[in-house]
């Protein structure tokens, strides 16, 4: 059974900094992409980031470029989000999810996903 557990939400002031970390269980990443996305109330889930696992190809949101970055730790079959300069528009319940093959920025190309963590930036 796979699963995917998402950690390192929580409240923090605009300008401040996260780090989301998503573990996977019951399955390895080297063949996968492995996304972030996220759903803020009321709005449909979106595109942040994500990254291709065997080559390190990374793409993002134009609303989160240059200030977000995702990247993997191979060893720990665990994939990071770094979230900078974050604003309050970046709040939401963010989520990983992986598929097999090559990234995608569309929700319902992703077989697996986690159960979220939530992420409040306050102004």
């Amino acid at each position: 059974q796979v699963q995917l557990v998402e950690s390192g939400g929580g409240l923090v002031q605009a300008g401040g900094s996260l780090r989301l970390s998503c573990a996977a269980s019951g399955r390895t990443f080297s063949r996968d992409a492995v996304g972030w996305f996220r759903q803020a109330p009321g709005k449909e889930r979106e595109f942040v980031a994500f990254i291709n696992w065997r080559t390190g190809n990374t793409y993002y949101a134009d609303s989160v470029k240059g200030r977000f970055t995702i990247s993997r730790d191979n060893a720990k079959n665990t994939v990071y989000l770094e979230m900078n300069s974050l604003k309050p528009e970046d709040t939401a319940v963010y989520y990983c999810a992986a598929k097999d093959g090559l990234g995608s920025s569309i929700v319902t190309a992703y077989r697996y996903w986690g159960q979220g963590t939530q992420v409040t930036v306050s102004s």
